[in-house]
């Protein structure tokens, strides 16, 4: 993939993310149509710094509720990623926290990877004195929800995934071919690069930050077996031009239950959903959509639905 290709895809992540900033600050309610509100963004009712596992995770918690961790992208931060979903989930515990890094979460020489920052997320979880919560995780998040549930299945109530990948070949191969041409030049002048100076980080290190962000999935991994194995509900979400191979997602929903007719067999408790003209990145502009799939997965009675005639 050549490097006009990827600067276009830096240009429509930044922009995505500060249109999703903005959309929030001038509808708070997350309503797609309409004139603005004059409601402030919601602040988050406790914020801080956990220490776990050699790091101090920088964490943010919003209203009151079930508890449903939010799990960002690389190199997106809790506003970046989700100042659009969090006033929507409404009636909830939000938990938004900043993987190692990222944001408010400084790095440390620890190896980053998707198993440490899932092993952040349970002590958090043990910070917040919670034990148990659903876990949503968009991109890198998603893997790190994975690993999560992998690792840490009693701290795991019900698990949605936005495009995400268990296996290193869950991208289509030209994305996957990509990821080993990113780097800091891609992302000179973007907001992920004035983020990252606006949290005291040093300039010369931006470069290695990059390449460090994008080390996991330069690695070939496969979790597919312990994937399949997870025991909680999965509500998997891909978009139909995402980075994520339809096959890859279809799989795991088979897996888990689906690839059967539900009038003749009943309902799977997991989830599958292809949303229509969603690409990758597009894909945290669907709170419109996913909101209410996700409120009705989270809330549904998911015991094995019988075949009704």
């Amino acid at each position: 993939m050549n490097k006009h290709i990827l600067a276009r895809i830096v240009l429509i992540l930044t922009v995505a993310a500060v249109s999703c900033q903005q959309a929030t600050k001038e509808n708070p309610a997350g309503v797609s149509k309409g004139p603005a509100t004059d409601q402030q963004p919601l602040k988050p009712s406790d914020s801080g710094f956990a220490d776990v596992n050699g790091i101090k995770l920088y964490y943010e918690v919003y209203g009151e509720g079930k508890p449903i961790v939010l799990l960002h992208g690389s190199f997106m931060t809790i506003p970046l990623n989700w100042s659009q979903m969090i006033p929507m989930l409404k009636g909830r515990k939000v938990i938004a926290a900043e993987m190692q890094g990222h944001g408010r979460t400084k790095d440390t020489d620890r190896a980053f990877n998707y198993e440490n920052m899932a092993d952040d997320v349970s002590g958090l979880l043990k910070h917040l004195k919670i034990d148990s919560a659903d876990v949503l995780g968009y991109s890198m998040g998603g893997g790190v929800a994975f690993q999560l549930a992998v690792r840490h299945p009693e701290q795991v109530r019900r698990l949605i995934v936005l495009s995400g990948s268990y296996a290193h070949d869950g991208w289509w191969p030209d994305v996957e071919a990509s990821f080993a041409t990113m780097n800091a030049d891609i992302f000179k002048g973007s907001p992920i690069e004035q983020q990252y100076l606006a949290n005291g980080n040093d300039p010369a290190k931006f470069p290695a930050y990059v390449d460090k962000v994008m080390s996991p999935d330069l690695t070939s991994y496969d979790w597919s077996k312990d994937v399949k194995n997870i025991k909680a509900p999965l509500f998997f979400v891909i978009g139909d031009a995402d980075g994520i191979r339809y096959e890859h997602a279809i799989e795991l929903f088979k897996a888990k239950g689906g690839g059967k007719m539900g009038d003749m067999y009943g309902l799977p408790q997991s989830r599958l959903a292809i949303l229509p003209g969603t690409t990758h990145i597009g894909m945290m502009q669907r709170t419109g959509w996913l909101i209410p799939m996700v409120t009705d997965f989270l809330d549904s009675n998911l015991d094995p639905t019988p075949p009704t005639f």
